[in-house]
């Protein structure tokens, strides 16, 4: 509240957490790795792959808890006693951070798409890799849509005309 912020919503259980950040929406979560019912890495990785950054509060700095940590995605990692002006600066860093990553995540899956709607462009049309990707930027450019979803619609039509393996 003195960094300007509020709580959106609290548990304590472990069952609860990812229901009260989908009820609430925050901007950011602070989990608790001791929960009364589990564990809070967990919770975490939970949380973090519903779309919500997660800042770790714990009062153990073992090597493996923080590979956990890591490992689901925790944004930032805070050691109790929590010393009240350590939060604000924790909470904004995992929030940008956390966009950051989201946005290099979208761009390297958008990549992902062109680079495989290339090669279909290349095979079906017997041209090159520039000859490919001047098409998708085309296509792209003459619909106003991005590059992604033009690729996105080469590997759907690529997909239906493809003849399905029996069952």
């Amino acid at each position: 509240a003195a960094a300007g912020g509020q709580v959106a919503g609290e548990t304590v259980r472990r069952a609860g957490a990812l229901a009260v950040v989908r009820a609430s929406r925050p901007d950011a979560a602070v989990v608790a790795v001791g929960l009364s019912d589990g564990d809070g890495i967990e919770a975490a990785g939970e949380i973090v792959a519903a779309g919500t950054p997660v800042v770790l509060l714990t009062r153990h700095t073992e090597d493996t808890l923080v590979a956990r940590a890591r490992a689901a995605g925790v944004m930032a990692y805070l050691v109790k006693p929590l010393r009240g002006p350590e939060l604000a600066p924790a909470l904004e860093l995992a929030i940008a951070r956390f966009a950051e990553t989201c946005a290099l995540r979208r761009r390297l899956e958008a990549r992902t798409l062109v680079e495989r709607a290339k090669g279909i462009l290349m095979r079906r049309w017997g041209v090159d890799e520039a000859e490919a990707f001047g098409r998708l930027r085309r296509a792209a450019m003459d619909s106003r849509r991005p590059m992604a979803e033009i690729a996105r619609a080469v590997l759907l039509a690529e997909s239906v005309g493809r003849p399905q393996r029996p069952a």
